[in-house]
């Protein structure tokens, strides 16, 4: 809640562009800027992909939004003359927030509560290796039941490119999997820790590389169901 308070709050201050000796292309790319920092903050960044969606829903809320305040604002608080338009009465904007704020305030809560639950899934994970610390977006897979055939250390698997570095070939460990319609072998390396906010510090485990992208927003990480019990 806090970082979308501090997001609203950098929007808010794009009121100030309008005291600036700008034309409105300049104006335009201010607020261009502003909407990327404003995503950025209040939902973090993650991937491009992730970040360029969430900026696409901020413009789509703002255009409905705009356009049906302003549709109500021509409607009951202007009057019109031919072609000319002029102010009568309460703006429609103060009307609408009075009456309409708690509903829209019971919906977010709702929805928010469902968005919860639905990523509940989502963990923020921290790899400690060597002198590294690799941070990633987990999700509990809990179809991921993969383990070293030797040791019976779980396996968890990360998107290759947040490996920065080369591993050594006496690091690699190779893994065989099994699915219903595929095998083959999967490289991996042993790490120090990791660390999985809001359920603590694991180790005894294995990091898989996944050559493939892992189709679910913003997640460059799955985790084992075995690290998440106890």
């Amino acid at each position: 809640m806090y970082k979308l308070l501090v997001g609203a709050f950098i929007g808010s201050l794009s009121i100030f562009f309008l005291f600036l000796k700008i034309n409105s292309f300049q104006l335009f790319v201010l607020k261009i800027i502003v909407s990327i920092i404003m995503t950025i903050i209040s939902f973090e960044y993650r991937d491009i992909k992730y970040t360029l969606r969430n900026l696409m829903f901020l413009y789509l809320t703002s255009i409905i939004l705009g356009g049906f305040l302003y549709f109500l604002n021509l409607e009951f608080s202007y009057k019109q003359v031919g072609l000319v338009f002029y102010f009568k009465g309460l703006s429609i904007n103060v009307i609408f927030l009075i009456l309409f704020s708690p509903i829209i305030i019971y919906i977010y809560i709702r929805q928010g509560i469902r968005l919860k639950n639905s990523y509940s899934q989502y963990y923020q994970v921290d790899i400690y290796y060597k002198d590294r610390i690799i941070k990633c977006n987990g999700y509990l897979d809990t179809g991921n039941t993969l383990y070293d055939p030797y040791f019976k250390k779980p396996v968890i698997l990360i998107d290759k490119r947040k490996i920065l570095f080369k591993l050594n070939d006496e690091e690699i460990i190779f893994v065989p999997y099994y699915t219903i319609e595929n095998k083959g072998i999967i490289k991996c390396f042993k790490v120090n820790k990791i660390n999985i906010k809001g359920v603590g510090t694991k180790d005894n485990l294995l990091v898989g590389i996944i050559n493939s992208d892992i189709k679910i927003d913003g997640i460059d990480l799955i985790l084992h169901y075995k690290l998440l019990e106890g």
